[in-house]
């Protein structure tokens, strides 16, 4: 019989923590259809595989292990799509965990709305204390509507939902360009949404995004938010809307001249400040060096 739910977590040299995410998935409660978990281990040594295979999963629902040594974010994605017998897919990154009602509350939205892709919130969480804890985990954190709904924006690829049908059919679904630079799902989504997608934002599917000490620093996080702001810039080149990357790119103009400025006042008496105003700035910068030649690399074969 085949599945009603896949959900898909991609792990790459995170053993531990990929363990973490298959569990929050098997604690969900209130869900009674019946679900696959697809872990596709992205390490060429296959570092996740012991453990995955190891873990017990009783008669309620099954994991699948795969492995796809070619390492890219948009290649291990397109390798699980492939294993994944359900016509609605979940995405959960191996360094997330799922709060117990999440899973029901992104297929009721679904269900409810019929949505083509649906979204819910992301909490990056930060276990020890750190130097501007609340600014790292917001930075890797996505919020968005209080009430579940409609809405007209896409999120990233973590903690979503697609229906298999007009959308996400034709193979590879995730454009390989992107896999050591990521942006698989911002190239993605927003092709679904010019062609008319219904999207979707399931207000109670929560997910907590786990930030290593490797990733909970400033530099880091600076560095992910110019990457973030070259996307709106990079979206319209995708679609040849040369309007629309001159427009982005004066956006990013006047933030980077407005927040930088605003960042070097603020940083001898107020540091706080100064470092979101650093983040906005940067993120302006990146809609202006928006091109392959400035795109930070953070996945695939750069992350060996």
């Amino acid at each position: 019989m085949k599945p009603d739910i896949s959900v898909i977590i991609p792990t790459f040299k995170r053993p531990q923590q990929v363990q973490m995410a298959i569990k929050s998935v098997l604690l969900q409660k209130d869900v009674q259809a019946l679900v696959e978990i697809v872990v596709v281990d992205n390490d060429p040594d296959a570092s996740a595989k012991a453990v995955v295979q190891g873990m017990e999963c009783g008669k309620r629902w099954t994991i699948v292990y795969g492995h796809e040594p070619e390492p890219g974010v948009a290649t291990v994605r397109n390798t699980a799509l492939r294993l994944a017998q359900a016509k609605r897919i979940v995405f959960l990154d191996d360094d997330q965990t799922a709060a117990p009602g999440w899973l029901k509350a992104i297929m009721e939205v679904q269900a409810q709305t019929n949505a083509d892709l649906v979204f819910g919130p992301v909490k990056g969480r930060i276990a020890a204390d750190v130097p501007h804890k609340s600014y790292i985990e917001e930075r890797f954190s996505a919020f968005g509507p209080a009430e579940s709904g409609l809405i007209d924006k896409y999120y990233g690829c973590c903690n979503s939902m697609l229906k298999r049908g007009k959308f996400f059919s034709d193979m590879p679904v995730f454009n390989p360009i992107t896999n050591e630079t990521g942006g698989e799902d911002d190239e993605l989504y927003s092709t679904v949404q010019r062609q008319g997608g219904v999207i979707a934002w399931a207000a109670e599917a929560l997910v907590y995004e786990e930030i290593p000490p490797q990733r909970a620093t400033v530099a880091y996080s600076i560095s992910k938010a110019f990457a973030f702001g070259q996307g709106p810039t990079q979206v319209a080149w995708q679609h040849r809307d040369l309007a629309k990357v001159a427009y982005w790119m004066g956006v990013g103009l006047g933030q980077f001249l407005v927040y930088g400025s605003a960042s070097l006042i603020y940083r001898p008496f107020n540091a706080e400040k100064h470092v979101r105003m650093l983040d906005k700035a940067i993120g302006g910068l990146g809609k202006i060096l928006w091109t392959d030649r400035f795109q930070p690399r953070f996945y695939g074969a750069s992350a060996l």
